[in-house]
């Protein structure tokens, strides 16, 4: 769809418009002077923060809730064939999009694109990258898939050439994108749901790399397995970064609370000594790709390690939720082997007695699919507590459950436990943890609530025993 379609385009509806992008994308459109409908499953915060804005909500899908009017119906990809709203606006003749079409397209509007990709780290390193544009006042527009602290939003609407994007590879979604500078990260097999092999999802980010402008950028990994496979015949310039990289880190040092301090090289070329504010090896790899898409764009070294040491990360990303009886609190992302292992390696820098991680595997076939992998990766953790899997709209399947992570960590030797509630969980870890302990939440579903809840009763008790 072409940016004289949109701008042709009165009225637009968003079917599941309370997701983190969609939420922005339907934003951006009303910003833009489009009349916005949209509904979704669920009432979340962002539901209600649409509403604030003048954009109607509607909780619970029905074929009545698309406009008559409406010149344009937006949906995600968990929407299927048999959602009512989608059948009513084909029945219609309404012209109908994915939100990664719409993306896309939004994103062909702007001469200076960056779309962020990859397994792992895409929050993180597209708030990087927003971070030092808005510090170096390029005033850029951006869409996130998480809440960036700074501006407390997942999205902005500046007034400049410049877009940035998270592109995620599920459904093959960041093919429809077409960035001057294009960021992978790292491609390891996941959503084993959609990609069946890893060669599929590498030939998907081959595609991804291959619709980048060639007056543009490719920045990636050097260590990303089959990269030759990614860059070949790429007509746009290719930058690496990691060990042995084109950009890479030296001399790296850490604080007594793991924060990182460590000078970037650029092919041999002292560039600046950068800090990070949040810590692990993972973010000053996330530190290195936006370095590089920043440097392509002519920003100061310096002005690029100034927003870095300011980056105090996105939220769900470890966030430092409080404290109760001397326990720090933290929240975080992590739902794949290799992040779960990233952000408890993380975690170990920090002062701290114990590490209590209460984990909510996300999805039945991701558990299922790498469930030895999970097993394995909470071996920075002193205790584990498992809760059960978040579905996240995936049917259920009997064949895998939580007990039997529950039971694999265990065969490797950690203390686990599985609760089938919060309740008994939260219980259990207020008796259990003491002061200069670390409790992590650690999920993609709704686990952050656990935490939030401890510490809301904790503190609650506390003012109330004060009184």
């Amino acid at each position: 769809m072409s940016q004289l379609c949109l701008d042709n385009i009165k009225k637009a509806h968003f079917i599941g418009i309370g997701g983190i992008s969609m939420s922005g994308l339907a934003e951006i459109l009303n910003f833009k002077g489009m009349e916005i409908t949209g509904s979704d499953i669920n009432e979340t915060e962002l539901t209600a923060h649409l509403r604030d804005k003048g954009i109607a909500v509607t909780i619970g899908q029905k074929e009545d809730n698309i406009p008559a009017d409406c010149g344009l119906v937006i949906y995600t990809a968990a929407v299927k064939e048999d959602n009512p709203e989608l059948a009513a606006a084909k029945q219609m003749g309404i012209p109908v999009i994915d939100r990664a079409e719409l993306l896309g397209c939004i994103m062909g509007m702007y001469s200076r694109s960056v779309g962020v990709a990859g397994t792992h780290g895409k929050t993180t390193t597209t708030s990087m990258v927003s971070e030092a544009m808005i510090h170096a006042g390029l005033d850029p527009t951006l869409n996130i898939g998480g809440i960036f602290t700074t501006i407390g939003s997942n999205f902005r609407i500046g007034e400049s050439d410049y877009f940035v994007a998270e592109s995620c590879e599920y459904f093959d979604s960041f093919s429809k994108f077409y960035p001057q500078v294009g960021i992978i990260l790292n491609i390891e097999y996941d959503h084993t749901d959609y990609f069946k092999t890893m060669e599929q999802l590498e030939n998907s980010f081959s595609r991804f790399a291959g619709n980048i402008s060639p007056d543009g950028l490719l920045i990636i990994n050097n260590e990303i397995n089959n990269l030759e496979k990614i860059v070949s015949g790429l007509k746009c310039k290719v930058a690496t970064y990691g060990k042995n990289g084109d950009y890479r880190a030296e001399n790296i040092e850490y604080a007594a609370d793991g924060k990182p301090a460590f000078d970037i090289f650029y092919k041999g070329e002292f560039k600046t000594r950068a800090s990070l504010n949040i810590s692990g090896l993972h973010n000053i790899e996330n530190a290195l790709a936006a370095f590089a898409c920043c440097d392509f764009y002519g920003v100061d070294s310096r002005v690029i390690a100034e927003s870095l040491d300011g980056f105090v990360g996105a939220k769900r990303r470890f966030e430092m939720k409080g404290s109760f009886n001397g326990v720090t609190v933290i929240d975080d992302y992590a739902h794949h082997p290799t992040e779960v292992a990233a952000t408890l390696s993380a975690a170990k820098k920090h002062k701290h007695n114990k590490i209590y991680c209460a984990f909510q595997p996300h999805t039945y076939s991701r558990t299922k699919a790498f469930l030895d992998r999970f097993a394995g990766s909470f071996t920075d953790a002193d205790v584990v507590v498992i809760l059960d899997i978040y579905s996240a709209r995936e049917k259920f399947d009997d064949s895998i459950h939580s007990r039997d992570l529950t039971q694999r960590i265990k065969e490797n030797g950690k203390k686990v436990y599985y609760f089938d509630n919060f309740s008994d969980a939260k219980i259990f870890l207020v008796s259990q943890c003491e002061e200069g302990d670390m409790l992590i939440t650690m999920g993609a579903g709704d686990i952050n609530k656990l935490g939030e809840d401890i510490l809301f009763t904790e503190l609650s008790t506390l003012s109330t025993d004060e009184k």
